[in-house]
């Protein structure tokens, strides 16, 4: 179980998708929150939300991903998790990155500042009070810059069906490569009506979780904001479905079908 609550509370810092042009799909304000069920069951939820602000003199976008257990898995496994990162707000490229967890009693507590002249990422784990520095390709991003980077500077239409893109991310102490499938279009019937979808699959690492590098599917709106609709996860007992359940400060109507 615990290994699914982690899942559940990293959903949106794995939600990568891509965008057609260059310009911005998200706004300074955006608002995202996904409801999550295991088994059929309301388990937690997550969001994800954006503000322009100045860090180190530097003009950025501040995005805070956050997941939490209902309030009846809490009585048995509380989950109280915070990802944050301040990137660019013109290329996009990470400078600070912070994950706080707090999942059944297990804590973790590090800032990961990211030097883009050395190319190297500077890891300061306040719990076990150490600091470590790692090289890191140039093109770096972390888990949550990721999912704004590539809405912004990955062109779909050039994507074929079952073409993939890659990505370098660097997450805890470790480089690693990222991929993802594009697998074409669906319409998906969802709270805010029929919504014409990007789908996508990530190619995650086969462990104790997935059964395979393809247990995880994403949905995303096949217009100008790239905003997730729907998340599934095979899983070794059940699956796990995310679903998008309230939007704010979109910087463009959500596209639906009539």
């Amino acid at each position: 179980m615990k290994k699914i609550i982690t899942l559940l509370a990293l959903f949106c810092s794995v939600l990568v998708i891509v965008a057609q042009d260059q310009e911005s799909a998200f706004s300074e304000n955006e608002f995202i929150r996904f409801k999550i069920k295991y088994l059929g069951f309301k388990t937690s939820e997550a969001t994800l939300e954006t503000k322009k602000e100045t860090f180190n003199g530097k003009e950025v976008i501040h995005a805070t991903g956050r997941g939490e257990s209902s309030k009846f898995l809490s009585l048995f496994f509380k989950v109280r998790d915070r990802f944050e990162t301040y990137f660019d707000h013109k290329t996009h490229m990470p400078y600070r990155f912070i994950r706080n967890t707090y999942e059944g009693g297990y804590t973790k507590d590090i800032v990961i500042d990211f030097d883009r002249e050395k190319n190297k990422a500077t890891v300061n784990d306040k719990k076990r009070k150490t600091t470590n520095s790692f090289s890191t390709p140039t093109d770096v991003q972390d888990m949550i810059s990721a999912f704004y980077y590539l809405r912004n500077n990955v062109n779909v239409e050039a994507l074929k069906v079952n073409e993939e893109a890659n990505m370098n991310l660097f997450f805890d102490s470790e480089n690693f490569k990222f991929k993802l499938k594009y697998l074409g279009t669906q319409t998906l019937k969802t709270k805010f009506g029929m919504i014409n979808c990007l789908k996508f699959r990530p190619l995650v690492v086969a462990d104790r979780i997935f059964d395979e590098q393809d247990g995880l599917t994403i949905w995303v709106s096949n217009d100008k904001n790239k905003v997730p609709v729907k998340i599934t996860a095979d899983i070794k007992v059940g699956s796990i479905t995310a679903n998008l359940s309230e939007y704010k400060g979109l910087k463009y109507p959500l596209s639906k079908v009539n």
